[in-house]
Protein backbone atom coordinates (compact mmCIF):
# COMPACT_ATOMS: atom_id res chain seq x y z
CA UNK A 1 0.00 0.00 0.00
CA UNK A 2 1.26 3.49 -0.87
CA UNK A 3 2.52 5.43 2.14
CA UNK A 4 1.23 9.02 2.23
CA UNK A 5 3.91 11.54 3.19
CA UNK A 6 2.60 14.85 1.87
CA UNK A 7 1.33 16.20 5.17
CA UNK A 8 3.53 16.74 8.25
CA UNK A 9 3.52 13.89 10.75
CA UNK A 10 1.92 16.15 13.37
CA UNK A 11 -1.00 16.84 11.08
CA UNK A 12 -1.32 13.22 10.04
CA UNK A 13 -1.49 12.28 13.70
CA UNK A 14 -4.17 14.88 14.31
CA UNK A 15 -6.15 13.68 11.31
CA UNK A 16 -5.92 10.12 12.55
CA UNK A 17 -7.32 11.18 15.93
CA UNK A 18 -10.01 13.59 14.74
CA UNK A 19 -13.60 12.45 15.09
CA UNK A 20 -15.50 15.65 14.30
CA UNK A 21 -14.88 18.15 11.53
CA UNK A 22 -16.20 21.69 10.95
CA UNK A 23 -18.53 22.06 8.01
CA UNK A 24 -20.86 19.24 9.05
CA UNK A 25 -24.35 19.93 10.29
CA UNK A 26 -23.27 21.45 13.58
CA UNK A 27 -25.67 21.80 16.50
CA UNK A 28 -26.20 25.25 17.99
CA UNK A 29 -24.21 24.14 21.03
CA UNK A 30 -21.03 22.14 20.46
CA UNK A 31 -21.15 19.33 23.02
CA UNK A 32 -18.17 17.36 21.70
CA UNK A 33 -15.52 19.89 22.69
CA UNK A 34 -12.62 17.50 22.12
CA UNK A 35 -13.83 16.60 18.63
CA UNK A 36 -14.49 20.22 17.75
CA UNK A 37 -11.06 21.28 19.03
CA UNK A 38 -9.34 18.62 16.95
CA UNK A 39 -11.43 19.46 13.90
CA UNK A 40 -10.70 23.16 14.22
CA UNK A 41 -6.99 22.42 14.65
CA UNK A 42 -7.01 20.29 11.50
CA UNK A 43 -8.70 23.13 9.62
CA UNK A 44 -6.10 25.63 10.80
CA UNK A 45 -3.26 23.32 9.79
CA UNK A 46 -4.73 22.71 6.36
CA UNK A 47 -5.32 26.42 5.84
CA UNK A 48 -1.73 27.24 6.78
CA UNK A 49 -0.51 24.75 4.17
CA UNK A 50 -2.57 26.48 1.49
CA UNK A 51 -5.69 24.33 1.30
CA UNK A 52 -9.09 25.91 0.72
CA UNK A 53 -12.53 24.71 1.77
CA UNK A 54 -13.47 23.91 -1.83
CA UNK A 55 -10.47 21.60 -2.41
CA UNK A 56 -12.24 18.54 -0.98
CA UNK A 57 -15.55 17.44 0.46
CA UNK A 58 -16.19 16.68 4.11
CA UNK A 59 -17.68 13.38 2.99
CA UNK A 60 -14.43 12.31 1.35
CA UNK A 61 -12.34 13.42 4.30
CA UNK A 62 -14.68 11.73 6.76
CA UNK A 63 -14.54 8.46 4.83
CA UNK A 64 -10.74 8.56 4.82
CA UNK A 65 -10.71 9.22 8.56
CA UNK A 66 -13.20 6.48 9.26
CA UNK A 67 -11.26 3.91 7.20
CA UNK A 68 -7.99 4.89 8.87
CA UNK A 69 -9.41 4.81 12.39
CA UNK A 70 -11.03 1.43 11.72
CA UNK A 71 -7.84 -0.04 10.34
CA UNK A 72 -9.42 -0.62 6.94
CA UNK A 73 -7.49 -0.67 3.70
CA UNK A 74 -7.85 2.54 1.67
CA UNK A 75 -10.86 2.71 -0.63
CA UNK A 76 -8.47 3.97 -3.34
CA UNK A 77 -5.82 1.97 -5.14
CA UNK A 78 -2.14 2.85 -4.81
CA UNK A 79 -2.32 4.43 -8.25
CA UNK A 80 -5.30 6.59 -7.25
CA UNK A 81 -3.58 7.61 -4.00
CA UNK A 82 -0.44 8.56 -5.90
CA UNK A 83 -2.50 10.55 -8.40
CA UNK A 84 -4.30 12.42 -5.61
CA UNK A 85 -1.00 13.14 -3.89
CA UNK A 86 0.46 14.49 -7.13
CA UNK A 87 -2.57 16.74 -7.65
CA UNK A 88 -2.24 18.14 -4.15
CA UNK A 89 1.47 18.86 -4.54
CA UNK A 90 0.97 20.56 -7.89
CA UNK A 91 -1.95 22.62 -6.56
CA UNK A 92 -0.09 23.83 -3.48
CA UNK A 93 3.07 24.60 -5.46
CA UNK A 94 1.07 26.67 -7.93
CA UNK A 95 -0.60 28.61 -5.13
CA UNK A 96 2.71 29.20 -3.37
CA UNK A 97 4.27 30.49 -6.57
CA UNK A 98 1.34 32.90 -7.04
CA UNK A 99 1.66 34.12 -3.46
CA UNK A 100 5.41 34.62 -3.88
CA UNK A 101 4.84 36.67 -7.04
CA UNK A 102 2.24 38.81 -5.28
CA UNK A 103 4.55 39.34 -2.31
CA UNK A 104 7.41 40.38 -4.58
CA UNK A 105 5.23 42.90 -6.40
CA UNK A 106 3.97 44.27 -3.10
CA UNK A 107 7.52 44.44 -1.72
CA UNK A 108 8.70 46.59 -4.63
CA UNK A 109 5.68 48.89 -4.47
CA UNK A 110 5.75 49.21 -0.69
CA UNK A 111 9.48 49.97 -0.60
CA UNK A 112 8.99 53.07 -2.72
CA UNK A 113 6.05 54.18 -0.58
CA UNK A 114 7.97 53.54 2.62
CA UNK A 115 10.99 55.58 1.51
CA UNK A 116 8.74 58.48 0.53
CA UNK A 117 6.83 58.26 3.83
CA UNK A 118 10.01 58.27 5.91
CA UNK A 119 11.43 61.22 3.97
CA UNK A 120 8.28 63.23 4.58
CA UNK A 121 8.04 62.20 8.23
CA UNK A 122 11.61 63.38 8.82
CA UNK A 123 10.37 66.94 8.24
CA UNK A 124 7.76 66.73 11.01
CA UNK A 125 8.26 68.83 14.12
CA UNK A 126 10.24 67.10 16.86
CA UNK A 127 11.29 64.11 14.74
CA UNK A 128 14.96 63.12 15.19
CA UNK A 129 17.22 60.58 13.55
CA UNK A 130 18.95 57.50 14.92
CA UNK A 131 21.31 55.17 13.09
CA UNK A 132 20.12 52.98 10.20
CA UNK A 133 17.37 55.40 9.16
CA UNK A 134 15.33 55.03 12.35
CA UNK A 135 13.38 58.12 13.37
CA UNK A 136 12.00 58.99 16.79
CA UNK A 137 10.13 61.68 18.66
CA UNK A 138 10.38 62.12 22.42
CA UNK A 139 6.97 62.27 24.07
CA UNK A 140 8.28 61.99 27.62
CA UNK A 141 11.88 62.07 28.81
CA UNK A 142 12.88 59.58 31.48
CA UNK A 143 15.55 59.90 34.13
CA UNK A 144 16.56 56.28 34.67
CA UNK A 145 19.29 54.17 33.12
CA UNK A 146 19.47 52.82 29.58
CA UNK A 147 19.44 49.08 28.88
CA UNK A 148 22.28 47.08 27.37
CA UNK A 149 21.67 44.59 24.54
CA UNK A 150 21.59 41.64 26.93
CA UNK A 151 19.24 43.29 29.45
CA UNK A 152 15.59 42.31 29.78
CA UNK A 153 13.15 45.19 29.78
CA UNK A 154 9.50 45.79 30.60
CA UNK A 155 7.71 48.08 28.17
CA UNK A 156 4.28 49.26 27.15
CA UNK A 157 3.81 49.78 23.44
CA UNK A 158 1.35 50.18 20.61
CA UNK A 159 2.41 49.27 17.08
CA UNK A 160 0.71 50.73 14.01
CA UNK A 161 1.07 50.79 10.27
CA UNK A 162 1.42 54.16 8.57
CA UNK A 163 -2.32 54.14 7.84
CA UNK A 164 -3.01 54.10 11.60
CA UNK A 165 -4.05 50.45 11.78
CA UNK A 166 -2.99 48.88 15.08
CA UNK A 167 -1.32 45.49 14.62
CA UNK A 168 -0.14 44.88 18.19
CA UNK A 169 -0.52 46.60 21.55
CA UNK A 170 0.44 45.69 25.09
CA UNK A 171 -1.62 48.71 26.15
CA UNK A 172 -4.77 47.18 24.67
CA UNK A 173 -3.98 43.86 26.35
CA UNK A 174 -3.55 45.69 29.65
CA UNK A 175 -0.23 44.03 30.46
CA UNK A 176 3.32 45.27 29.77
CA UNK A 177 5.61 43.13 27.65
CA UNK A 178 8.92 41.71 28.87
CA UNK A 179 11.73 40.64 26.56
CA UNK A 180 15.53 40.81 26.10
CA UNK A 181 16.65 43.87 24.15
CA UNK A 182 18.53 41.71 21.66
CA UNK A 183 15.47 39.52 21.11
CA UNK A 184 13.36 41.98 19.10
CA UNK A 185 13.54 43.67 15.70
CA UNK A 186 16.66 45.71 15.00
CA UNK A 187 14.83 49.03 15.11
CA UNK A 188 13.74 48.34 18.66
CA UNK A 189 17.17 47.13 19.69
CA UNK A 190 18.86 50.35 18.59
CA UNK A 191 16.17 52.61 20.03
CA UNK A 192 15.84 50.93 23.42
CA UNK A 193 19.54 51.34 24.11
CA UNK A 194 19.15 55.11 23.63
CA UNK A 195 16.06 55.39 25.85
CA UNK A 196 16.09 55.97 29.59
CA UNK A 197 13.71 54.27 32.00
CA UNK A 198 10.60 56.42 32.20
CA UNK A 199 10.91 57.60 28.60
CA UNK A 200 8.11 57.41 26.08
CA UNK A 201 9.04 57.69 22.40
CA UNK A 202 7.36 57.49 19.06
CA UNK A 203 9.47 55.23 16.85
CA UNK A 204 9.34 55.27 13.06
CA UNK A 205 11.12 52.16 11.83
CA UNK A 206 12.02 51.61 8.15
CA UNK A 207 11.38 48.15 6.69
CA UNK A 208 15.00 47.04 6.71
CA UNK A 209 15.10 47.57 10.49
CA UNK A 210 11.76 45.78 10.98
CA UNK A 211 10.44 42.79 8.98
CA UNK A 212 11.84 43.69 5.57
CA UNK A 213 10.45 42.31 2.35
CA UNK A 214 8.97 39.24 4.04
CA UNK A 215 6.75 41.23 6.39
CA UNK A 216 5.02 39.48 9.26
CA UNK A 217 1.79 38.04 7.96
CA UNK A 218 -1.07 38.46 8.19
CA UNK A 219 -0.99 42.01 9.57
CA UNK A 220 2.36 43.42 8.38
CA UNK A 221 2.99 43.40 4.65
CA UNK A 222 6.36 43.37 2.88
CA UNK A 223 8.54 46.46 3.27
CA UNK A 224 6.17 48.24 5.66
CA UNK A 225 7.20 51.16 7.86
CA UNK A 226 6.23 50.46 11.47
CA UNK A 227 5.19 53.16 13.92
CA UNK A 228 5.44 52.44 17.64
CA UNK A 229 4.64 54.35 20.78
CA UNK A 230 7.04 52.83 23.30
CA UNK A 231 7.31 53.47 27.02
CA UNK A 232 10.33 51.99 28.78
CA UNK A 233 9.02 51.06 32.22
CA UNK A 234 11.82 49.08 33.76
CA UNK A 235 15.10 47.24 33.28
CA UNK A 236 14.71 43.84 34.94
Amino acid sequence: MLRLTLLPLSLLATLAMATSLPGQDTPATVDDTVGYFLGFSVGQSLSQQGFQATDFTNAGLQQGLADSLSGNDPALTDEQLAEAQGKIQAMLQKRQAARNAEMQEAAVANLGKSKAWMAENAKAEGVQQLDKGIQFKVLQEGTGGSPAPTDTVRVHYTGKLTNGEVFDSSVQRGEPAEFPVNGVIQGWQLALQKMKVGSKWMLFIPPEMAYGERGSQPKIGPNEVLVFEVELLEIL
